[in-house]
């Protein structure tokens, strides 16, 4: 009895024994791949603090290096251009490398990511650069003459003589602010100013809200005191143009095609119902929906009669960004744009990194076919009184009227009584 006791004992220790054994044969190649892991993920860890330390180390070293210099290290966006497409006419932008974005770390003398691509990037020839510079010296020349001949370079009251800092774009980063005028190349230059301000085209170009709105949730407005620090180490400009020619511009954008239900289509509806049955404009109204020529400037005349307040596209320039009480170091012209962008690009050292857009290129109609066939609407006293809202922007950005009134209609008749008819 004892002894069958004892081999039923020795039977469960060997199944124990056994059942041990299986178990640690199958834990122990779990155990070795464990520990091989452990030691890996330690020395992946260990391998990644090093870095970490020698990236800190590495920036600390730059920093101190750049300190020293007076030239900032900023990060470019950069478009590798396809030069078969677009030749001269480039876009700013930054984001995928699939569209061949690329993004730039630049400092005078120190690239470390791919620029724009010799055969891609837009220059202008050493005379070229000197006949552009001295046009901008011209200009700047005229500018300063012509504000102390009209005395608009006095402080006063009104919004001529105060300075109105509203609509400049003070980009820290790159050192450049602009004054947008709107419908001078606006368009082009607040997507430029909205990619240095690290949105990505992809996002611009697909996005519905207004890129004004988006620029001005990292560009905030300034005072005059933090516009003119900022102008100590930036270069300022301006983009001027025709007065007639972008009055023209903002009247079919905004009147002609207008968004429905948007507000410059509601303001239009309204100059329809209150100026389409003047008798003085019966004769030239069209049945359309949005205000004709002369009903559109009929209302911008009384606007300004009346002293109201002027919609920001048809405002005068010179109203709009004081030029004459705020220091402007280049002025660029709708007219010369292509070399004037160029020269701009090349004074701020970006021509490796930037190049001009255009946008907004109007809507398949010739601008001189345009003004001939929108200005003779109008006749000569009209045409004068609306010269002498936007008087200071052709005088100031030298721009000649005499083009226009050879296309006017002649004044009414007067009656005997000596009144219009």
């Amino acid at each position: 009895m004892k002894l069958s006791k004892s081999l039923a004992n020795c039977r469960a220790i060997r199944r124990y024994l056994l059942i041990f054994t299986a178990v640690s044969l199958l834990l122990l190649p779990l155990s070795l791949v464990y520990l091989v892991w452990n030691e890996q993920l330690q020395k992946i860890r260990g391998f990644e603090a090093f870095n970490v330390q020698q990236q800190e180390s590495q920036q600390q070293q730059q920093t101190q290096q750049h300190d020293q210099s007076p030239y900032p290290v900023v990060r470019y966006p950069v478009l590798l251009l396809n030069k078969n497409k677009n030749k001269d006419l480039t876009v700013v932008a930054t984001g995928k490398t699939k569209n061949k974005w690329r993004y730039v770390d630049k400092d005078s003398n120190q690239t470390l990511l791919p620029l724009i691509p010799e055969y891609a990037v837009q220059t202008l020839t050493p005379q070229e650069m000197l006949q552009v510079e001295q046009r901008m010296d011209q200009r700047r020349e005229r500018l300063k003459d012509k504000c102390s001949a009209y005395g608009l370079d006095v402080l006063g009251h009104d919004s001529w003589h105060t300075p109105n800092t509203w609509e400049f774009l003070v980009n820290k980063k790159y050192h450049i602010i602009w004054c947008n005028v709107f419908k001078a190349a606006s368009s082009s230059w607040m997507f430029n100013f909205n990619v240095l301000a690290g949105y990505s085209p992809s996002y611009l170009r697909k996005t519905k809200k207004i890129l004004l709105n988006l620029a001005r949730e990292r560009y905030p407005r300034v005072t005059l005191d933090e516009l003119r620090e900022a102008q100590n180490y930036s270069l300022t400009f301006i983009i001027a143009r025709d007065p007639f020619e972008r009055l023209l511009s903002a009247y079919r954008d905004k009147m002609v095609f207008a968004l429905p239900y948007s507000f410059h289509d509601k303001l239009g509806r309204s100059i329809v119902r209150n100026y389409r049955k003047k008798p003085s404009l019966a004769g030239r109204a069209a049945n359309t929906k949005f205000p004709s020529f002369p009903e559109f400037v009929h209302w911008l005349l009384d606007q300004v009669k009346r002293g109201s307040f002027i919609d920001m596209h048809f405002v005068a320039a010179t109203s709009f960004c004081t030029p004459c009480l705020i220091r402007f170091d280049m002025i660029l012209k709708f007219e010369s744009l292509a070399e004037d962008q160029l020269y701009l690009i090349e004074k701020t050292g970006l021509k490796r990194v930037i190049a001009p857009v255009w946008r907004n290129m109007g809507k398949g109609r010739k601008t001189h076919e345009l003004q001939q066939q929108f200005y003779a609407q109008l006749t000569r006293q009209e045409m004068l009184e609306l010269y002498e809202y936007y008087k200071y922007d052709f005088e100031l950005f030298d721009y000649d009227i005499q083009e226009y009134l050879q296309v006017a209609r002649p004044d009414e008749a007067e009656s005997p009584a000596g009144t219009k008819n």
